[in-house]
């Protein structure tokens, strides 16, 4: 774990969305992270950076099914060549979505990760881009889930602060994990030559 990371030239905002920051399903501490998650998406307009909301499209029925209230996006998004939605089907935010050229096409090579859960969405996208070559930075205060339950014969339950850990560490050695979402810092991405 780092104390300050490189500049990036990105923001992935993973699911942030209302089934899972409001109300009865939020995550433990929702209120923390979306206090940590704006402060980053202010950061990163501010130093020019890309800014990717990424929309998870649930399953009919579920909280985040599209057009549901728990679908919406928490942060407003500002319309721009810099900040986009992406949505996507699957936990990977790269699975058939167009993540991987958007940032290509803007130049990036090194991005912060941020969101919601972290074993699945935020560590499958995360573990893309890792293998993409990017580099990657989490803040550990800036990614969350809930408890898993107890089971059984296999174990008690296992707090959601464990799981978000447990989901960095088995990232690998080359995610870095920096402590606090204010120790990201951000700079414009170089366009590459069309």
């Amino acid at each position: 774990m780092s104390h300050r990371a490189l500049p990036v030239q990105a923001l992935i905002v993973v699911d942030v969305q209302a089934d899972a920051v409001e109300g009865d399903r939020a995550v433990p501490e929702a209120a923390r992270l979306l206090d940590r998650t704006a402060d980053l998406i202010a950061r990163a307009r501010r130093g020019g950076a890309l800014v990717v909301h990424v929309q998870n499209d649930g399953r009919p029925g579920a909280g985040d099914e599209p057009g549901a209230p728990g679908w919406e996006l928490h942060h407003r998004v500002e319309a721009s060549p810099t900040e986009v939605v992406i949505r996507k089907t699957r936990d990977d935010g790269f699975h058939g979505t167009p993540l991987g050229g958007l940032l290509e096409d803007s130049g990036v090579r090194a991005l912060a990760i941020c969101g919601v859960m972290s074993e699945m969405c935020v560590q499958a996208t995360a573990r893309t881009a890792l293998a993409l070559g990017y580099r990657v930075v989490m803040p550990h205060d800036a990614h969350a889930t809930h408890d898993i339950p107890a089971a059984p014969g296999i174990s008690e339950v296992v707090p959601a602060a464990a799981v978000s850990r447990v989901a960095e560490w088995a990232l690998g050695s080359d995610l870095e994990v920096v402590a606090r979402a204010a120790d990201v810092e951000f700079a414009a991405p170089t366009q590459r030559a069309g």
